[in-house]
């Protein structure tokens, strides 16, 4: 079984878009009086009933408070149980150790709302346009880029910057295959992707393009009034361009790693922690600004590229994934297996002094990589350095 993803922009009428704002303020509203109950109030609900707050009791307590108020009752119950399904989960997770404690909502940010799939209908108008069906709000356009293929399981409804948009998750009958192919990549700045196979991907130039927009239009905001109309609506434009490039990004970073993923069954990758090398320099006690504003820069570069995000989709679209130890891969000839500081000339030239391999850097990293996650001891799990993932233990 394959699961799909896809995310369509919404075109609502006026009518529609006042239902939309009021399915995702009840949606708000409900979690952060479940979570407010769950945070103060379970050891009294607990004295007084005897049983644990947790998803079923206030499933239950759901259909009260629908009865009491008929603006919760005009919007859909799955998407509120989808609320409270999703506080549960966020509480679970929080107790394991994996993610921090659930936190209040507030209007404009993170508004949604989300459908069962067996909810939902969706149907085609002509090439570039069609409709879906939402419980309680009816037909409303969608802007098709490609048509939605498969089962749908999950129909989530979002308000971004750029408008409503809904997500779309399918299950599609089939499962992945291994075509026998392996990879090494190198994830870098100046060349984002290089492939052991020397194939390189580039970030579209409308991600640069829009960064200077970007850049542009905050020194513009910088020099309004401040809490003037001016600044908001500056500030907004700055919003909505940093929000197209990271559509523009996400898209590129889908269509390649899809890309990958049909030619080889077996990616290796380095494990990086691209979280810990995104931290802020802090200097030196004697210079305490030095190399800050070096390593702004570098980190603004790897978060441009989005090495984490590919990782995620890669884990999800390959076949098998193959993380490797980083240390040195960038350093040693994959001629000879030499390391050699000296070796690396500069950003793109790699030479070797002791075979006279040469090469270009990234690509030499990238075959560095290939080897080290193909090597036999990889294959059984007896090396500490390598972590593995296949399609059948996803």
């Amino acid at each position: 079984m394959i699961y799909r993803g896809y995310t369509l922009l919404l075109k609502p009428t006026q009518e529609q878009n006042v239902r939309l704002e009021q399915f995702a303020g009840v949606c708000r509203l409900l979690w952060n009086l479940a979570l407010e109950q769950r945070l103060n109030h379970w050891r009294q609900y607990q004295k007084v009933t005897g049983d644990n707050l947790n998803f079923y009791t206030q499933q239950t307590q759901l259909k009260y408070l629908r009865a009491e108020f008929s603006f919760i009752k005009d919007v859909s119950q799955q998407c509120q149980v989808h609320i409270l399904q999703a506080l549960d989960q966020a509480f679970k997770e929080a107790f394991k150790g994996t993610k921090g404690y659930p936190q209040f909502k507030k209007k404009g940010s993170n508004d949604s709302f989300t459908f069962s799939g067996r909810e939902v209908t969706f149907e085609r108008l002509n090439k570039r346009w069609g409709r879906v069906k939402l419980p309680k709000i009816g037909w409303v356009k969608v802007r098709l880029n490609r048509m939605p293929k498969g089962k749908f399981t999950e129909v989530t409804v979002s308000k971004t910057v750029l408008g409503w948009q809904v997500s779309i998750g399918t299950k599609v009958e089939g499962d992945l295959a291994d075509n026998g192919q392996s990879v090494g990549i190198d994830r870098g700045v100046a060349t984002p992707l290089m492939l052991s196979d020397g194939t390189a991907y580039f970030l579209p130039e409308q991600v640069e393009l829009l960064d200077r927009k970007a850049r542009k239009a905050q020194r513009i905001a910088s020099k309004r009034k401040r809490g003037s109309r001016r600044q908001e609506k500056a500030r907004r434009r700055v919003t909505q361009l940093r929000a197209k490039q990271a559509r523009v990004r996400k898209h590129w970073a889908h269509t390649t790693t899809t890309t990958i993923a049909k030619n080889f069954g077996t990616v290796m990758i380095e494990r990086l922690r691209t979280r810990d090398m995104t931290k802020s320099a802090s200097g030196t006690k004697a210079q305490p600004g030095r190399n800050v504003a070096q390593k702004s820069g570098l980190n603004r570069s790897i978060l441009n590229v989005g090495w984490y995000q590919i990782e995620q989709m890669l884990f999800y679209k390959a076949f098998k994934i193959v993380k490797v130890n980083p240390a040195y891969t960038s350093l040693t000839c994959s001629s000879c297996g030499t390391v050699d500081k000296e070796g690396r000339k500069n950003q793109a030239s790699f030479v070797c002094r002791h075979c006279g391999f040469r090469c270009h850097a990234d690509l030499n990293a990238a075959i560095n990589i290939k080897n080290r996650g193909s090597t036999p001891v990889v294959e059984f799990g007896l090396s500490p350095n390598v972590e593995t993932r296949t399609a059948l233990a996803a």
